[in-house]
């Protein structure tokens, strides 16, 4: 039987948490990250640890930001977590949503110069 150690239990259960969140099983979160469903069970559970390129792949998989996986809790603030999302974007996709959020800044300007 392996002993876990603390920090893979933490790491283990912020992804199980960020897993959830983004509504994927742990088989549609192996298949994904390319990793066993029970790869994914054992590192939830803390039995073992995940090597950086997975960590990335998971990242990637979830849209999150490695210090959530690594630290927990330091991405708490919301605009930080839409910020994080947009740096996991490819450039082209990334030029996209700024063009669709300038254009819903003007629109909330515009509609707040034209209400009575």
């Amino acid at each position: 039987m392996r002993i876990k150690k603390d920090f893979n239990v933490q790491i283990g259960e912020r992804v199980r948490l960020a897993r959830d969140a983004a509504g994927f099983t742990q088989e549609q979160l192996a298949e994904r990250v390319g990793v066993s469903p029970q790869y994914v069970s054992d590192l939830e559970r803390g039995v073992v640890g995940l090597s950086v390129p997975t960590l990335r792949r998971i990242c990637l998989a979830l849209h999150i930001s490695s210090d959530s996986i690594l630290f927990g809790g330091l991405a708490e603030d919301e605009v930080s977590e839409i910020a994080e999302k947009c740096r996991l974007l490819p450039r082209e996709q990334l030029r996209i949503l700024s063009d669709i959020i300038d254009r819903y800044a003007e629109a909330v300007q515009l509609a707040e110069h034209t209400q009575p």
